[in-house]
């Protein structure tokens, strides 16, 4: 019994022991415990003052934001409307040396063709123009005893051309435009840049250059006696160039309406007597070439007839010839629409001393007489052609074109050309619009007065894109 209770003396002594050994270290306790919540409270703080932060810079640049926007708003409410349909890509002149609010724009085409041609009396001459497009004088006629060899191959991108144009609407609502346009047909070149050995480079050659104002026009362009509007859908550069009116030259025009009137750039091609040298061109003019033409179109087509009166001119001083002639020709052209997939484009051309404009100059102008007076030769060309699209993507196109010239032998010779005529028959396809994959049959032949002749036969093709 004494044992027990000693025992049960001992244990509050031992507990109270405990709790005094104990104390001290939950104090401790407590007290790092606290400041550990103390410096995760400070944290919080900080991060709670930086969120605060943040959210007003937001607040300020949405601010700043909104400002903007309302300021942008209000600019845009105060230009004019833009109106409906197709508007320019550009807004503001990029030349900076043309009048305030000139629009610039650009275009043209690649151009490849390669043709295959047989020829009856002997070859056209390498790198001249016949080589390249359908040219009727370039026919080449010797007799039936010539073997014209085997065909040949010409391949050539010299049609590719480009053009720039500036267009200005002054305050008083005047329209002024620029224009200009080139290709590398007909430019010179040296024996070795220019030759199809090496590099087949060409020159850079002036097409069109003229400035227009309302109903005026000066500088080169079309000549006002042509109908660019009927020439065909060829695959060669002209098509049916036997009956085509083909110049661009330098004139002044004024245009009203349906009536175009022009004064345009003399010169006058002659054959000498008896063909006893070769043809030649006199610029001896003093009087411009007079045109005027009268047009009326609409949804059919288009019809127009075109007027024109030529000087004649040619002095020699070293054997005192000379003389002046005048004359005057007439052309009726076209296009009739048949529907949506045919049309039939069309020309007749005929007059006094028409031969400088039709057919590249197939004929002259004028003859002369042995004691040097000049006689003008009449001329008559025409063609008709007609197109049918098959689809969107598929054409074809059939021509016949002819000339023919009323020499007399007497003065010309019998070497001279009398008649030609030509065949056309092609086929385009266009993968996409702008592209144009085409293959064109032509035939051609020219005739001479003294009943002698020859012939062409080409299949001529090409792949074009215009831009």
């Amino acid at each position: 019994m004494t044992t027990s209770i000693a025992k049960l003396a001992r244990r509050p002594l031992a507990t109270a022991l405990l709790v005094a050994l104990l104390a001290p270290g939950m104090a401790l306790a407590g007290t790092a415990k606290e400041k550990e919540l103390e410096a995760r409270i400070a944290q919080l703080e900080q991060q709670v003052q930086a969120l605060l932060s943040q959210q007003q810079q937001q607040q300020t640049q949405l601010t700043q934001t909104q400002t903007q926007v309302t300021e942008v708003q209000a600019v845009q409410a105060q230009r004019p409307a833009v109106p409906e349909g197709k508007q320019p890509i550009q807004s503001t002149t990029i030349m900076t040396a043309a009048n305030p609010g000139t629009t610039f724009s650009y275009g043209g085409f690649i151009k490849l063709d390669a043709m295959v041609t047989d020829t009856s009396d002997g070859k056209i001459a390498d790198g001249s123009a016949g080589r390249l497009f359908y040219l009727p004088s370039a026919i080449p006629v010797a007799g039936n005893d010539v073997d014209g060899g085997d065909p040949y191959t010409d391949v050539h991108a010299q049609f590719s051309r480009f053009w720039f144009s500036a267009d200005h609407t002054t305050d008083a609502g005047d329209k002024v435009k620029a224009y200009i346009e080139a290709d590398m047909y007909g430019g010179g070149n040296n024996s070795f840049a220019g030759n199809e050995t090496s590099t087949n480079t060409y020159a850079l050659t002036l097409r069109q250059a003229y400035v227009s104002w309302n109903n005026w026009l000066a500088g080169q362009t079309w000549s006002n006696f042509q109908d660019v509007a009927a020439l065909p859908d060829a695959v060669d550069f002209v098509g049916p160039t036997d009956g085509v009116i083909f110049v661009r030259q330098a004139q002044l025009r004024y245009t009203s309406g349906p009536w175009s009137f022009s004064a345009e750039n003399p010169q006058t091609t002659v054959t000498p007597y008896l063909s006893n040298s070769a043809r030649f061109n006199t610029g001896d003019n003093v009087l411009p070439d007079l045109t005027a033409r009268w047009l009326t179109k609409g949804d059919w087509g288009h019809f127009t007839v075109a007027g024109l009166v030529r000087q004649f001119k040619y002095e020699n001083l070293a054997t005192d010839q000379g003389d002046t002639e005048t004359g005057v020709a007439l052309s009726v052209s076209g296009k009739y629409n048949l529907g949506d997939s045919d049309d039939i484009r069309y020309a007749v051309n005929g007059g006094q001393g028409i031969g400088r404009y039709l057919a590249f100059g197939l004929g002259s102008d004028t003859v002369q007489a042995a004691d040097g007076s000049l006689e003008a030769l009449d001329g008559y060309g025409a063609y008709v052609a007609w197109r049918h699209a098959f689809n969107p993507k598929l054409r074809s196109n059939l021509m016949y074109a002819t000339a023919m010239f009323d020499n007399d032998p007497l003065l010309t010779g019998f070497g001279v050309t009398e008649r030609s005529q030509s065949w056309h028959a092609n086929l385009i396809y266009s993968p996409f619009p702008k592209l144009d994959i085409g293959a064109e049959l032509i035939w051609g032949e020219r005739q001479l007065e003294d009943d002698r002749a020859g012939d062409l036969r080409r299949l001529h093709t090409h792949v074009k894109f215009s831009f």
